[in-house]
């Protein structure tokens, strides 16, 4: 964890003049014609990988800040790259912030790892290579994640790392109301953003060695 490029970006996000319009325009297309297939060709991915990172990061703190949902907006950003799922998914996300608001594991991971369900698990319910390879593909995941963010939970990272003392949102509308003032839901785009990148960089890694 480099906590001086974490606070860059954490001061970075709280300053951010958000293209509000344009992110909910890109979220309402998807809700009423869903999330659009693809099949990414591995040549592709291989000269534009940078630009697909930064892309997969920013649109997840941007679909952080719209929805106000690190879960689903790092699931978002996750699934329209990749063309997986689909929006039943992201509202079925919907109580997963933290766990249900508990400061529990971040939703910068919970989507993460819906994401890795979609693609790396089977329509096969008793393929149970695909089932270990999974959760293989979710602990390397977790480990990254902590190892960029410096924590999984929730109330830590929010601790530790971008407010800087203990506040759980959910847990009254006083606490939300100051988590908002904190500039919180500007902030908190950076596990999502971090989760996304290095859950797409994984995918895409996986996608290049199939192609190979």
């Amino acid at each position: 964890m480099n906590t001086d490029l974490l606070q860059k970006k954490i001061d970075e996000l709280a300053e951010r003049v958000w293209e509000v319009e344009a992110i909910e325009a890109r979220v309402r297309r998807m809700a009423a014609e869903g999330i659009p297939p693809k099949k990414p060709a591995p040549g592709e991915l291989t000269a534009r990988k940078e630009e697909i990172l930064d892309r997969v990061q920013r649109r997840a703190e941007e679909y952080n800040f719209l929805l106000k949902n690190c879960a689903q907006g790092t699931a978002l950003a996750l699934l329209e790259e990749f063309g997986l799922g689909s929006m039943e998914i992201i509202k079925a996300l919907t109580p997963f912030p933290g766990i249900g608001g508990t400061g529990e594991i971040c939703g910068g991971i919970t989507g993460s790892l819906i994401a890795f369900g979609l693609f790396f698990g089977s329509d096969d319910r008793l393929d149970y290579g695909a089932l270990n390879q999974t959760i293989m593909k979710a602990q390397q995941f977790m480990a990254g994640f902590e190892d960029a963010v410096g924590h999984l939970y929730c109330a830590d990272i929010l601790e530790q790392v971008i407010i800087g003392y203990r506040l759980n949102p959910g847990e009254s509308e006083t606490a939300m109301t100051t988590f908002a003032q904190e500039k919180g839901f500007e902030k908190c785009g950076l596990p999502p953003g971090l989760g996304a990148r290095l859950a797409a960089e994984m995918i895409i890694e996986a996608i290049m060695a199939k192609g190979g």
